[in-house]
């Protein structure tokens, strides 16, 4: 990895790890998505997550994100867009009606795969912590003398996106195959939606107020 310009890529894979381990809002649309509609939802969220996260690596290597944070006013309007998307999705989910209340015809907060798999792209896109976070840690394990610079950090972020999307795809397994099985009673199923999506409100206020 030194031949690129990489160093410490043990310490980068085990931080790498520290973060996917802490719940975030890409961890809580996951598990939504999985206790919503099953384990394919939770599945697909992963990758879309994943899709979000490599757009972030190219914007990265290629200085889109060091723009991005450098501006207060692009930094506020990613904020905000992303802070209401979450509390949209969030009361979504926690105002869902009950099966039984719902029309015989009705599916349950049913939504297609591809329309899952962009929500939750666009809900990692969309979160300004991932942008500085991308910008203040990454340069950390590429030598700044490096004339391989965007490699390293395509690099990076190549190891990145594997280990989070097999992370995230177990988290959605284990959510999916737990939601099943509450699903058997429909008032628990309820229950976890509403928790769920009061979780997502949480996030959205918490990232719309956070500062630059």
């Amino acid at each position: 990895m030194n031949s690129f310009g990489i160093v410490n890529f043990g310490l980068f894979c085990a931080a790498v790890l520290l973060l996917n381990a802490t719940p975030g809002p890409d961890t809580a649309y996951i598990v939504g998505r999985s206790v919503a509609q099953g384990r394919a939802a939770g599945l697909v969220s992963a990758l879309g997550i994943s899709f979000g996260c490599l757009f972030h690596c190219l914007a990265s290597a290629f200085g889109l994100t060091a723009i991005l944070a450098a501006s207060a006013t692009a930094f506020t309007l990613i904020k905000l867009a992303g802070g209401i998307y979450l509390i949209y999705l969030g009361v979504r989910m926690a105002l869902a009606k009950p099966v039984e209340a719902a029309a015989p015809s009705s599916v349950k907060d049913e939504r297609p795969l591809n329309k899952v798999f962009w929500q939750a792209a666009v809900t990692n896109v969309l979160n300004p912590k991932v942008i500085l976070f991308f910008l203040s840690f990454f340069p950390q394990f590429v030598l700044a003398d490096s004339q391989h610079k965007t490699t390293a950090f395509l690099l990076l972020g190549a190891a990145f996106v594997v280990m989070s999307t097999i992370w995230n795809s177990g988290t959605a397994f284990l959510a999916g195959t737990l939601a099943r099985r509450a699903g058997r009673n429909p008032r628990i199923k309820l229950w976890l939606e509403r928790f769920v999506g009061s979780a997502f409100v949480a996030l959205g206020i918490k990232l719309a107020t956070a500062k630059h």
